[in-house]
């Protein structure tokens, strides 16, 4: 069984891990939608509007669904795919002549790849105990684990009388 600060610390890491791809949505690309949709395209972004629109339901379902531990697999799943793309298209180092560019986007890079790894823990390792998955599997083991006839409709017992209705 989890301790409680096994819940929190979990719960704490979702906030932190959550936390930037909520805010580049909501403090970014949302309000500067024209100008981030423009510096895609000059990034080499294909239908930079589409994929814009794409980016920013990622990061806020994903976001959401990791603090709030619910659905918190697919979201973690969702932030990797937005993450992977982002990296590519945006810190691509490999391609920079410039050495001090290029060790900026390398650190950028290894960063994405740091955060990356938070997100594959959870998706190997789940929310935690705190989450609305924790607590949904947690009612399922309730309702396997209760006797059979917890389970089922009552049903009278042999000799009882049933009353029924003539139509």
């Amino acid at each position: 069984m989890a301790t409680a600060l096994q819940g929190l610390v979990a719960l704490c890491a979702r906030l932190m891990l959550a936390a930037i791809f909520l805010a580049s949505a909501i403090g970014n690309k949302i309000p500067q939608f024209q100008a981030t949709s423009e510096y895609m395209l000059q990034q080499g972004v294909p239908q930079p509007k589409l994929a814009l629109v794409g980016a920013i339901g990622l990061l806020l379902l994903g976001g959401l669904a990791i603090i709030a531990g619910a659905w918190t697999r697919i979201g973690a799943i969702f932030l990797l795919i937005f993450l992977t793309a982002a990296t590519y298209y945006f810190h691509d180092f490999w391609t920079v002549a410039d050495s001090s560019i290029r060790q900026l986007q390398t650190i950028q890079f290894m960063k994405n790849v740091a955060i990356g790894g938070g997100l594959l823990s959870l998706v190997a390792f789940g929310p935690g105990p705190w989450s609305v998955d924790a607590w949904i599997d947690r009612r399922r083991e309730e309702v396997e684990s209760a006797p059979a006839s917890q389970q089922q409709a009552r049903v009278p017992r042999t000799g009882q009388k049933t009353t029924t209705t003539a139509a």
